[in-house]
């Protein structure tokens, strides 16, 4: 019995195999879904189960379809993670070590393992276009369609996955302008400017009183402004006239009739007889 089963060992020889698998969880993401624009891609995809995936010097193929135009794209463009690790990309066709090779051949990006492998359940990523780092070139769309990526990963796994080219949306919106400025009046005592107000005002009178000689007398009034104006509101203040009495006298405008309107810490009227422009007046902040 022994020796029965030793020639049959010998006749029939120790072997293992490897059967070719669908990649799963393919998908390519597009920046741009445009038709003849320029584009970034984004493939992922997982070695299968039971799949020896890509062993030391293997390679990973990703077949653009027609239409789509491969430009100036070369290993600079593209990066490579495996299970989230990036690997190392140098254009040379026989890399050495943990160096992958990347190049271009018509429509076909082709990924070479010096040492580096990709083991079943492994997520691999690849990015081709400017969201590789460092990337400068970018695919060209074609026009409108649906279009199918061929990806070939180790000896023979294999996935396909499409992208559709759209017409792009215009989407429109407008937004009404908004503006409400409102008055209102302030009490006595309340602070203003760096001093106090010395009466109370409503939204629509500004009450001196009686004026007398040598006391100054502060009104304010609350100006509140809301919009949604991006470049924001200014706010003017000005007046009409002097205040007045029946007869024609009047309080001429800050600095004695000067009518500064520039920034001017408050100064007394400087009271001279002949001028009667300098015996009282008033401003506005």
């Amino acid at each position: 019995m022994l020796v029965a089963v030793a020639v049959m060992i010998w006749s029939v020889g120790a072997y293992s195999s490897a059967q070719a698998a669908n990649l799963t969880f393919i998908s390519d993401t597009l920046s741009d879904s445009a038709p003849a624009v320029v584009s970034d891609h984004t493939l992922q995809f997982t070695i299968p189960a039971g799949s020896p995936g890509v062993i030391a010097g293997g390679t990973i193929n990703v077949t653009f379809p027609a239409g789509f135009t491969m430009c100036s794209v070369a290993f600079g463009d593209v990066d490579l993670s495996i299970n989230a690790v990036d690997q190392t990309l140098a254009a040379v066709p026989v890399p050495a070590g943990a160096t992958w090779g990347a190049a271009v051949s018509s429509q076909t990006l082709t990924l070479t393992s010096g040492t580096g492998v990709a083991l079943a359940g492994e997520v691999v990523i690849i990015k081709v276009g400017q969201n590789a780092t460092g990337g400068v070139n970018q695919v060209t769309n074609p026009a409108t369609g649906s279009y199918e990526f061929v990806v070939t990963a180790g000896a023979a796994d294999t996935g396909r996955t499409r992208v559709a080219i759209v017409d792009t949306v215009l989407v429109t919106a407008s937004v009404d302008t908004t503006f409400d400025f409102t008055v209102s009046g302030l009490a006595t005592s309340t602070a203003v400017n760096g001093t106090s107000t010395t009466g109370l005002t409503t939204a629509t009178t500004i009450p001196f009183g009686v004026l007398t000689s040598g006391a100054v007398k502060t009104m304010a009034q609350k100006l509140d402004v809301v919009t949604n104006a991006r470049n924001g509101f200014v706010v003017t203040v000005e007046q009409d006239g002097n205040l007045q009495s029946s007869t024609g006298a009047d309080v001429d405008g800050f600095i004695d009739g000067a009518y500064t309107d520039s920034t001017a810490v408050w100064a007394a009227p400087t009271n001279n007889i002949a001028d009667e422009n300098t015996w009282g007046h008033w401003g506005l902040t």
